[in-house]
Formats: structure tokens, sequence, C-alpha cells
């Protein structure tokens, strides 16, 4: 118990408080829970005039730091922008601001959308903000605060720059408040922030205010990841310590071979079925995997609908289960349906069917079975539905606001989802534990693993949250639980000097200031952090190689040069031997690319060794090597490369292949091994003997010389040689690796402002900057106003007037070009052209893509992505006025995805109208953007 004088002393130091932060104290009456310690520091420090970090899990309750930058704005008569990384989130803000300011105070700007956009709060996205500042927009006026929610997207390899750019341009006047998942250099990304922006409070907040339990769900049972033995029953203990009883069950899943593999509807939900009427395409117009409403997971498991169905018995709804598949989550939907699955009462499910019905009535009837609809409503109404980017955004909004306000228990959702948007669940279910990335299929990180699960548990409502990850064969559960137990990773920066920028820059500060400023990028602040170290290693380095120098000095001569030899005899050694293994490993090659099928070769090492028969021939592409495939003695078909055949292989005799024979039937393999067993030799066959190739008499020539000078160096008689040959040895490791940190720490140092002088090089190179890259030239303020991704190639266009003779759907078409990038699920899009016109305008554009590519290449930039004509004839039928069902007919792309590309060509549209030279192409442009902005492309905009 606390005695009276301290009871005074905290009394006088909250009164104190008061006084200093009368504002905070405003702000906190408004809430009904009291705020946390680091939410109350956090705003301390903004309302002292300080910048701020605040990183803590999701769910901690950050957003409260950026509302009361807000509140401080309103209260003192200044502008706060309140920024996102995508247009779900920035809408979800402004639906938040405008709920407790009003609509007159808060505006929204987020490309396609622009509500009151000179009120003294505006949501934006980070791109909108970072082009206002280069533009010098007068909206910039009086703005006091900048809050960057989701500031750890500047890792974004994609986009991740514009959050740098946007730091690093601020008017030093703005205060930023910064706010970010849990990483664990928040420390250095702070200094950082401190150095470009001034005095900026770091807060780190790890506790979790829900706290959250994981489990792995082994077929139909489910087990806690981790448990602490020495707790008393029914305790729970923060612990990393993996369930034995987990571990048992997954064992005997393992030894019984298969888990439920049957995967048909089962119980008394198997009985009904529904019907859908969307034709076979999920919400979003992408197929919805119907032939699978079976439901098993591949590699044995619970189907989807018994996993929601033992979530419900088990009181964890509502749940998220992510999928990383847009046809994974349609499919979930569609499995749900036909299982039965209802979730929630008839009469709520009524309510919101008719909703939905009022939130679409601005689409088109007959769009509806294109976009998925009949399907999506009906899981809506029994309480489930799916959540991607290929659905339409003004679906994936209606899904937001419902399972939100708690109408709809389940939703399956690719980890888009996880990016922000406030969907807290109770549960977060992870199917697997495996994503494309873009290039592979990789592992999820312990920053992704974080990210999804941190859905889980909703402040206020729920005790404790709870993540699930199901169980597959292969998976390991301690490795799950390094994911799970892994509570921080690092923010990277992205940053990299882009054509626009670099104008743009020079245009305001000069080419010399501007190398100045980019040399203060999160980037550069990193990569010199990092040189320290290096640079320290390098002086130890340098200190031991004077001291092995010293350890190998002979009184008979210099033992440097003696070792030199020796070392210039093992390297022709060593490159002489891979030669001859080079040439053993291309006459492997071209033995598999002559094997017919029915030849019968002895395998010489590893697993597969033995005798196997070619059922399948193949002998390899231009980028690919030969890889026959075989049967085996033991019946298993594999397919050979040189890896199994190091060496080149001949046929030792041949088998007739039966025209019946099938590879996927045992029946057909059982045979055919029989066959080749009686035909192959019980004698091994000779080994085969080849000659040294054609250069290694030169070779051996060369080491004669060597080992010639060697002995006649005086050094070579030293009785201590083989002592001072130690030291030599290690003299020229440790040089060797010295060597590579020097090449590292001259890449990394200055290593941005590099690419910037080698971007103005090119760019005055083209004539966009002046002579010397000191001024930007009429050219250069074309490139100023476009900010895409080809940004160079579209001015470029400007330039030579590739787009002067195209009417408004045409200009369209060739701009889908610029900003299209098929998915790798798409298929393959013919890239089909409406007309003459739009097809020559995209020859010339490859012709200039082509050009710019060889100058980037010659001053090693990173090259720019090809125009890609994958949508241009769907986006001229759609800008033409066709239906969107005649749009998407014969395309795999899903509806979402053809809205968010129509988006982006309405935004380069834009800008084309306002940079292009000519008033009749500014006019075309301004037509283009009213036809693609209609339909379904215009119905999800707040008005």
């Amino acid at each position: 118990m606390s005695t009276p004088a301290q009871r005074y002393s905290a009394a006088r130091k909250a009164e104190a408080d008061r006084v200093a932060h009368p504002q905070l104290e405003a702000f906190a009456s408004l809430h009904e829970f009291p705020l946390d310690d680091f939410q109350v520091q956090a705003c301390r420090a903004v309302e002292s005039g300080q910048g701020v970090l605040v990183a803590a899990p999701t769910g901690a309750g950050k957003t409260i730091v950026g509302e009361f930058a807000v509140h401080l704005a309103l209260a003192t008569g200044r502008k706060a922008f309140y920024t996102t990384p995508i247009k779900a989130l920035s809408n979800q803000k402004y639906a938040d601001l405008v709920r407790r300011h009003g609509a007159d105070k808060v505006g929204l700007l987020t490309g396609d959308s622009s509500i009151n956009s000179e009120a003294p709060v505006v949501v934006m996205t980070t791109e909108v903000l970072r082009n206002m500042m280069y533009a010098r927009s007068h909206t910039l006026r009086g703005l006091g605060y900048v809050v960057m929610d989701e500031v750890h997207y500047l890792a974004d390899r994609f986009r991740g720059a514009v959050w740098e750019e946007v730091i690093i341009h601020l008017p030093d006047d703005v205060q930023v408040v910064s706010l970010s998942a849990t990483v664990s250099n928040a420390e250095e990304f702070g200094a950082w922030l401190g150095e470009v922006r001034g005095d900026t409070a770091v807060i780190v907040e790890e506790h979790r205010p829900v706290p959250l339990w994981q489990h792995m769900m082994v077929g139909p049972s489910m087990y806690d990841l981790f448990v602490d033995e020495t707790a008393t029953p029914g305790e729970r203990v923060e612990t990393t310590h993996v369930n034995p009883e987990l571990l048992d069950a997954i064992r005997a899943s393992e030894r019984r071979g298969r888990l439920d593999d049957d995967g048909g509807p089962r119980g008394r939900r198997g009985k009904e079925r529904y019907r859908g009427g969307s034709g076979g395409r999920g919400p979003g117009g992408g197929h919805g995997g119907a032939g699978m409403a079976r439901g098993t997971r591949p590699g044995g498991g619970p189907s989807r609908a018994e996993v929601i169905d033992r979530l419900d018995r088990e009181g964890l709804l509502p749940a998220i289960t992510f999928i990383f598949s847009r046809v994974g989550c349609n499919a979930a939907v569609s499995q749900l349906l036909a299982w039965g699955t209802r979730l929630i009462p008839e009469s709520e499910g009524e309510k919101i069917r008719r909703t939905v019905e009022e939130r679409i009535q601005s689409l088109a009837d007959e769009d509806l079975s294109v976009l998925g609809y009949w399907d999506f409503v009906e899981g809506l109404s029994r309480g489930f539905a799916a959540h991607h980017a290929g659905m339409l955004p003004t679906f994936r909004e209606i899904v937001e606001e419902l399972f939100t306000a708690g109408r709809i228990r389940a939703v399956f959702a690719t980890e888009t989802l996880a990016l922000g948007i406030n969907m807290p669940a109770r549960t977060v279910v992870l199917e697997r534990l495996v994503k494309f990335n873009g290039e592979v299929h990789a592992d999820i990180t312990p920053a992704e693993y974080t990210q999804l699960t941190g859905r889980a548990g909703r402040r206020g409502i729920d005790v404790e949250g709870h993540a699930v990850v199901l169980w597959n064969r292969g998976l390991d559960p301690l490795a799950v639980g390094g994911l799970a137990s892994t509570r921080t990773y690092p923010l990277r920066s992205s940053f990299r000097p882009t054509y626009n920028m670099a104008v743009n820059l020079v245009a305001q500060v000069g080419r010399e200031t501007a190398r100045e400023i980019l040399e203060t990028s999160f980037a550069q602040f990193q990569a010199d952090r990092a040189v320290v170290g290096l640079a320290r290693t390098l002086r130890r380095n340098e200190e031991a190689l004077e001291g092995y120098a010293e350890s190998m000095t002979c009184h008979l001569g210099d033992f440097s040069a003696y070792a030199a030899i020796r070392n210039e005899i093992r390297d022709v050694e060593k490159e002489a031997a891979r030669a001859r293994s080079a040439s053993r490993r291309a006459e492997a090659v071209l033995s598999l690319e002559k094997l017919r099928a029915g030849d019968v070769i002895r395998i010489p090492a590893g697993r597969r060794s033995g005798y196997a028969v070619v059922i399948q021939p193949n002998r390899g592409g231009k980028n690919d090597p030969a890889s026959p495939t075989v049967l085996t003695a033991d019946r298993q078909v594999r397919r050979l490369t040189a890896v199994d055949v190091p060496v080149p292989v001949e046929p030792v005799t041949h088998v007739r292949i039966p025209a019946s024979f099938n590879a996927k039937n045992p029946k057909s393999r059982r045979d055919l091994a029989a066959s080749l067993r009686t035909a192959v030799p019980h004698d091994p066959p000779p080994a085969r003997h080849t000659g040294k190739g054609g250069g290694a008499g030169t070779e051996d020539e060369r080491i004669a010389d060597l080992r010639r000078r060697m002995k006649a160096h005086p050094c070579h008689q030293c009785p201590e040689r083989e002592d001072h040959a130690r030291w030599a040895e290690r003299w020229w490791r440790l040089r060797r690796e010295t060597d590579v940190l020097e090449r590292k720490v001259e890449g990394r140092t200055n290593s941005v402002a590099r690419t910037f002088d080698r971007i103005c090089d090119l760019l005055a190179e083209m004539g966009y900057l002046t002579e010397g890259g000191t001024a930007v030239s009429p050219q250069g303020e074309t490139l100023r106003r476009l900010y895409t991704e080809k940004d160079l190639l579209a001015a470029e266009c400007l330039r030579h007037g590739v787009w002067k003779r195209l009417d408004a759907p045409g200009l369209a078409a060739v701009v889908s070009t610029l900003v299209h990038e098929p998915r790798r699920d798409e298929g393959e899009i013919s890239p089909r052209m409406p007309n003459e016109d739009v097809h020559e305008a995209f020859d010339v554009m490859v012709r200039l893509w082509s050009e710019l590519e060889d100058r980037e290449r010659l001053h090693t930039l990173p090259t720019t992505g090809d125009p890609d004509a994958g949508m241009a004839w769907m986006m001229h039928r759609w800008a033409s006025g066709q239906r969107l069902e005649a749009v998407l007919r014969d395309s795999d792309m899903a509806a979402g995805d053809f809205v968010r590309r129509c988006k982006q060509v309405v935004d380069l549209l834009g800008q084309i109208g306002d940079a292009a030279p000519e008033p009749s192409l500014s006019a075309t442009a301004r037509k283009a953007v009213d036809a693609v902005m209609r339909g379904v492309v215009a119905a999800d905009r707040l008005d």
C-alpha cells in the first residue's frame, strides 16, 4: 500500500502531466477505455512537438496515436494527412474519422476517389502524398502532421520506396507519426528518422492486449502447439516447448500413411447440396472450384467445411482462414455451400441479402453472373465469404463491413487481408505455411506468420485469440514452433531512385543537393551502418596479414614469391580438373539427348543406381538440359538429369515398349520392369576409358614449368619451408577474404547516390536533363508529371508522338500495356489487338522499350519492364462500351483484377492528359478516362 507521501507525489505528477499535455487529457476523455501506457507515452511525445515511431503488435492499438495527431491538428488549426499503403485501408480509416469528426472535416484521396480534398484532415494512399509533394500542391499549405500507417511497408520491393521519398522530402516543420508492426530494428529505423526528421521518440510495445494461443489441427483433433509441463492442469503459460502429445499424434498419422483422405461430405450436412447460379465462377469471376466440393485438403486432413464445423462447436468463430490462392478461397465457399454449412440464423441471412442487394444496385444485372454474385450472396446469407484481390472491390468492402460488425462468421482470405485492414477475428486458421512469393513457392517468414496470426483476438471482445495451423504430411511442428515463437523481424529498405524522382529532385533543388538528399535515405543509412562493421573487420584483417607476413619470413629469400608459385600450381591443377569435369558433364548431357524409347541403360551411382529402361526420351530445349523419363528395375518412374548421370551412359540393350504401356498403371509398370530384368546383362558393362581433352598437353607443360621454377627458388631448400608455407597459406586465404570485403565496402559506400548519378547521366544523354544533368529540359518537364513504374517509357511515347492518331478506346488499350502485369495463374492471354492503329502504336512502343533497355544496360541500371499487351483487347472493348461479360469472355482474368487494372489505367491516362504536349492528345486522354470509369469500375467510388 502506498504511503500518503507517495500518493501526494503521484497526484502532483498527474496534475503536471495534465498541464503539460492538455490536448491528450481532452483526447483521452473521448474514449470509453483508458489509454495504455505506450499510447500515453507516444501521445505525449506528439503533443511535445516530437516525431514518433510506434512499433507494436497487430491489434495493440497503435492507431490511437495517429488519431491523436488528427485531434491535435483540428485543435490547433493545422492540417493532418493520414496515409495508408492501400486503398481499402484508406477507405476504412476515412469512414472511422468521419464518424468521429464529421464529413465536413475529413477528406479522401486515393487516385480514383477525391472527396473534400481541402478538408483539414485528409486520408490518402502514400503515393498520392508523394505526387502532391513533387507537384507542390497548394493542398500542402498548413500541413502540421503526417501519419504513416503501416510504415513497415517501406520494405516492400515494389512500392516501398514511396514511404522513404515522403519521409525525406516532407517540410521540416511537419511532424511525422510512424506506425509500424513490431520490428526487431525499431531503434535503427528510429535513429534514421531522427537524422532526417529531427527529434523522434521511439516507442516499442511488445505486449499483445489479447493473448494469442497457438494450436495445430491433426485430422479432426486439435492440440496446443506449446505446453509447459510444469504448469498445473488448465493453467496456460507462455512457453516455446512443443507439445509432446502433438508430436505423438503426428507420428501416429504418418505411420498410418494417410489421414482421412477420402474427403467426402459426411454426416448430417453431407446430405444437403447447394446448386449455385454463378455458372461455375467464384466471386470475382475466377473459377470457383465446384468440382472440389468434397473439400479434401492436399496432404491429408479434414475438409474446410469440417474445420469450420469444429471451430463452430468449440466456440472459436468468427475465424479467418488464410489460403494463399484466390481459386482456393472461392473453392472454400463452394465447399461450404455443398456441405450445407450455415453459421448464422436464416433471419439474419435474409437481412444480409437485402443489405447486399442495396449495395449493388449500381451494377448492371447482366454483369452479376460474371462477377460470381449468386454464390457470393448465398455464402454471405449463410455466414461465410471469400476475400481476395480478384473480387470486385465493392464485394470485398461488403465482406469487410459484415465481418467487422460480427454479422458473418467465417472468411477465407488471401494474405492481402492481413495488411492493416481492421478485420480482427477470434481465430486465424493457416491452411499451409508455403506461398508463392511472385517467383517461387517458399515458406512463409516469421514476419508473415506474425502479420497473419496477429488478426486473432478482438480487443474488448475476446479474452484470448487463437491461431490454428492445419497439419499436412511433411509439415514439421518444430518449424511451426520456430515461426510462432519468433516475435520480431528486421525492417530492410527497398529504396532506389527512379527517373521521375530524379527529374523532380533536379528541378526543385539541383543535382548536387538532390544527391546529398538521397544519401540520407534509410537504404544508405543501413548500408553505411553495415560498412562500419565491415571496415572494422578490414582493419583487423590487415593487422593479421602483417602478422602472417612476418611469420612466413624466410632467411633464404622472398617466401611470398615462392608461395605465389605454389599457389599458381594449385590453381592451374584445379582449373584443369574443373575443365575435365565440365567436359565429362557435357558428354553426359549429350549421351542423355541420344537415348531413345526402349533403350536400357545402367545408372552409375546414387539413389537411382541400377538398370532402367527409357520410356520417354527428352532432348531438352534452349535452356533446359535433356531429362528422359525411365522405369527402374523396382518399377519406379523417374526423370533423369545430369545429376543422376554425371558420366556418359550408353544403351546396353533394347526392349520393346508396348503400345498400351501406361506409366500410371501398376500392372504396366510391373510387366515392363520384368522385361527389363530379363533383358539386362548379368555382368556389369566394362568401364569406358577416354583420353584427356585436347588442351591437356598445354596445361601439363605449364604445370611442369611452374614446378621447375618452384624447385629452383632458394626458399625451396629451407628446412622450415612447410612451417613458412602454412603461414603463407593463411596469408593468401585471408588476403582473398579481405579483397572481397573491400569490394563490398566500395559497393555500399554512396551506393544510392551513384545510382542517381547513372540515372542523371542517362537522362542527360536522352535529353530529359540538360548537358551535365544539372537542369531539367522541356522534355524532362513532361517526365516530371508521369508517376508510373514505366515512367521513362511513357515519356518516350509522348515525345515521339506514338499515341497521337489513336481514339479514346485505342489510347486506353495501349496505356494498359504500361500497367498490366499478368498473374501467374491467369494463363496465356493472347495479345490480340483491336485494330491496326493500336497494333502499330504497340509495335513502336516495343521498339522504344528495346532501345531504352539497351541504354539502361549500358549505364548498368535496372531495366524497365517490357509493355505487356495481355489486356489491350479487353481494355479496348470496355472503353468502347461493351458489357463486362463480353469483355472478360475467353480470358482467365478475374473481375477484381480487371477493375484494379482499369483504375491504374485511369490514373495514368489522367497524368497523360496533364503532360501531353498536344491539346488533341490531352482531350483524347480525358475522353478515355470517362470511357473506362463506368459500370463496375466506378461502382466502388465513395461519393
